[in-house]
């Protein structure tokens, strides 16, 4: 058979065309396998690939069946770095696949446009890395790993293309058939040789495409394929150095070990190959938060770790963490200073790690690390700052004082701190230094225990956390912080749904604005109002100037910058609102709300693969962050994998404490997976809860639209603007993806011409 043969009709459909429930936009490539189409699925409101095998293999009987059989086996996996098939089908006699569409090019056009870079190179690697470990686990072979067979999306993310279908004959590259599938020049000696292969063959080709992608040359590549074969067989490639000079020796370890001839010494799984490139990368300082690295290196950098507590009364852990914590905020002042915020810090609280170990995770210079015993008015407290480098103490003193000392103490260390990291300061920074916001220690503990439990983020702890703050205002009538504290209260208590709007703005908006009235400096009192003023009157002018404020008054502000990039998201402003997501990870990098940053941006972007991996990647960090599971099994439910939608679901449910919100989100995927009967169970134990305790109506109208009962859904709706829900602005942008398919419903165009949340 010749080319001609195979070519000689290639597929034509013209726009519009229905192939099942998927219409016809355009075609976007064409190869020996056959022809690749995007299409809108019709069923699922979203753009997909089509691939249709080729005229004359479609009436090869084997070959169809090897196609249909690859596909389904393709089909189960799952992976961010794999390119979803979604199902089989055929038209006109020709079997054609569904897959996702991405966003981006093919590897071969990225090599014709960019110079890989190591950090870039390293970061391409182990996404293949990842999806190649996936596929040979469910015991599937690529056999074709090339740079066509890899798609870049605009995120510089990879994804690994037709999996278990390789290309033949007549496609751009040459390509042998029958036993030895793959293509010429990317093979390994086991596919040249006709021989059997399993998952070391793709290693050998993983290893070829890494090599060029350093280079810009293909190692075996020669002018014909017979030379390219004996090449494969039996030639070593040159050394990368010879092609780029900067390349570190441990990246040609990997590279040569990846291009081993005897497969039994080369790399034997995938995750080995992970493993030490994930690992060069994370040496070389180019890991996660690598892009943070040299910015904060720029300044001198301290984390305060909280205060041990020496005391005999175990219940002064509250007075040891608001030590540390009044040192942070002390520090937050000075402009060239950089200070991991709260959080972050606060992560390794009760753990013995090593200072370098933390310095590493937490990328700073320096840490301060100290202890109290308290016992009546007596205090001993004790600091160190430690040269994260090298372990050693640059400065530690101990003070013995009463408790009516505490402010100076503070101060003493803050500005200990400062002098001996060689900063400079200025005088109005000294000012917010050794500024004290009450001189009543009565007030100043009272205002710690509250801020201890506001720092548990949960229903219990907020509402203590309020009463505490209350009495310290009662000490001290003009204690700005304290104000500032029970907005912010009352604002988590709004957010996560425990209480309902009409509860909680108000009070949000008076402590936030009484804070300002006390001291009109306050980032706290700042970041309180914008939230506040959003969540009431949509204000986002107003709102934008206030973020900004309170984190130009604390450039280590990291929640108020999270806070203010998802305003931005709900205005449509990605790109803006992914800058402050990265300002926030770099000055709060084990924050688990503000790592979780990117991944709601990608649910929200329709980047579900990546979605996947960034919300994984915050369960890695705790595995009992019920908002990462959430995020997660949403992004799984628009994949209609129902299953493991409801399994995080679960998790969600279980460690937030049986959340109403995330109990109602588990009720709508049981809804539209079928489990209606199951649904209902839920639906009718949260109206039997919303007689005793706040459910959003939120909650209500998201079941009903699983069920699909559109009518109690839009009566529903009707609730939620009435009680002016924080998620309101999800229905507006049309964020919160389970609406998707009512948002054209004319009931809910009208709803949300009468919200005008955006003028």
């Amino acid at each position: 058979m010749t080319n001609d043969d195979r070519t000689e009709t290639h597929l034509v459909l013209a726009r519009g065309t229905t192939v099942s429930h998927y219409e016809i936009i355009s075609k976007i490539g064409v190869g020996g396998m056959g022809e690749v189409y995007l299409a809108k699925d019709n069923t699922l409101n979203r753009e997909v690939a089509l691939k249709f095998l080729s005229k004359y293999l479609s009436s090869d009987k084997i070959a169809r069946e090897r196609f249909t059989r690859e596909a389904q086996a393709a089909a189960k996996l799952n992976h961010p770095n794999i390119v979803t098939i979604y199902e089989v089908g055929e038209f006109e006699n020709r079997p054609f696949f569904a897959m996702e569409n991405v966003d981006g090019y093919s590897l071969q056009d990225y090599l014709s446009k960019h110079e890989g870079s190591i950090d870039s190179v390293l970061s391409l690697g182990i996404g293949i890395a990842k999806g190649l470990g996936e596929a040979h686990k469910a015991r599937i072979v690529h056999r074709d790993i090339k740079p066509n067979n890899i798609l870049v999306d605009q995120d510089g993310f990879a994804k690994i293309l037709d999996f278990g279908l390789a290309t033949v004959e007549g496609s751009e590259h040459l390509t042998k058939t029958g036993s030895t599938l793959g293509t010429v020049g990317y093979m390994s000696p086991e596919q040249v040789n006709g021989v059997e292969i399993d998952e070391r063959s793709d290693i050998f080709s993983f290893g070829v495409l890494l090599y060029e992608l350093i280079t810009g040359k293909c190692p075996f590549r020669k002018s014909n394929e017979a030379a390219t074969i004996k090449a494969v067989a039996n030639e070593i490639p040159e050394p990368l150095a010879r092609y780029k000079s900067d390349v570190p020796d441990e990246l040609q370890r990997i590279i040569s070990r990846l291009l081993e001839k005897d497969v039994e010494l080369r790399y034997q799984t995938a995750s080995g190959v992970l493993s030490d490139l994930r690992k060069l990368k994370k040496d070389m300082g180019l890991d996660q938060s690598g892009e943070h690295h040299q910015a904060m290196n720029e300044k001198p950098s301290i984390a305060v770790l909280p205060f041990t507590n020496l005391s005999t009364e175990k219940e002064q852990e509250y007075f040891c963490d608001g030590m540390a914590e009044e040192i942070i905020n002390a520090l937050t002042k000075v402009e060239e200073l950089y200070v991991v915020a709260r959080t972050s810090a606060f992560a390794f609280k009760g753990k013995s790690e090593d200072i370098r170990e933390i310095g590493n995770k937490l990328n700073v210079k320096t840490i301060l690390e100290g202890s109290v015993r308290k016992a009546g008015d007596k205090l001993r407290i004790t600091a160190q700052l430690i040269n994260v480098a090298d372990g050693y103490h640059l400065w530690s003193d101990r003070y013995d004082r009463q408790m009516e000392d505490i402010f100076a103490i503070q101060d003493e260390i803050s500005l200990k701190i400062v002098e001996q990291m060689k900063v400079r300061l200025l005088k109005k920074e000294k000012a917010k230094v050794v500024k004290r916001y009450t001189e009543n220690t009565a007030a100043y503990n009272l205002y710690s225990k509250g801020r201890f439990f506001w720092n548990k983020r949960t229903e219990v702890g907020l509402l203590k956390g309020i009463d505490y703050l209350r009495q310290a205002i009662d000490q001290d009538p003009n204690y700005a912080l304290a104000f500032a504290g029970i907005a912010e209260c009352y604002s988590l208590l709004c957010s996560y749904q425990i209480l309902s709007p009409a509860d909680t703005i108000p009070n949000i908006k008076s402590a936030a604005a009484k804070s300002l009235e006390l001291d009109d400096n306050l980032a706290e009192g700042y970041e309180a109002r914008a939230h506040g003023n959003m969540l009431a009157d949509w204000d986002w002018e107003r709102g934008f100037a206030d973020f900004e404020k309170a984190t130009e008054l604390n450039p280590s502000y990291a929640i108020a910058y999270l806070r203010h990039a998802c305003k931005l998201t709900a205005l449509g402003k990605m790109d803006d609102a992914l800058t402050l997501i990265k300002k926030a990870q770099s000055h709060d990098p084990l924050s688990l709300i503000v790592q979780l940053g990117p991944a709601l941006d990608f649910y929200i972007k329709g980047k579900d693969g990546e979605a996947i991996i960034a919300s994984k990647e915050v369960i890695e960090m705790d595995s009992t962050f019920p908002v990462s599971h959430f995020i997660l099994a949403l992004t799984y439910e628009l994949l209609d994998m129902y299953k493991q939608a409801i399994k995080e679901f679960e998790l969600a449910l279980e460690y937030s404490g049986n959340s109403p919100m995330f109990k109602g989100a588990l009720a709508h995927a049981l809804a539209i997976s079928g489990k209606t009967k199951e649904a209902k169970v839920i639906l009718n134990e949260l109206l039997e809860l919303s007689e005793e305790k706040f459910v959003s109506s939120y909650t209500f109208a998201s079941i009903y639209v699983g069920l699909g009962d559109l009518d109690s859904a839009f009566e529903w709706f009707d609730k939620i603007a009435a009680e002016k829900s924080v998620w309101l602005i999800h229905l507006h942008i049309n964020s919160d993806r389970r609406f998707d398919k009512i948002k054209d419903d004319p009931r809910f165009q009208e709803m949300l011409k009468d919200i005008n949340i955006i003028s």
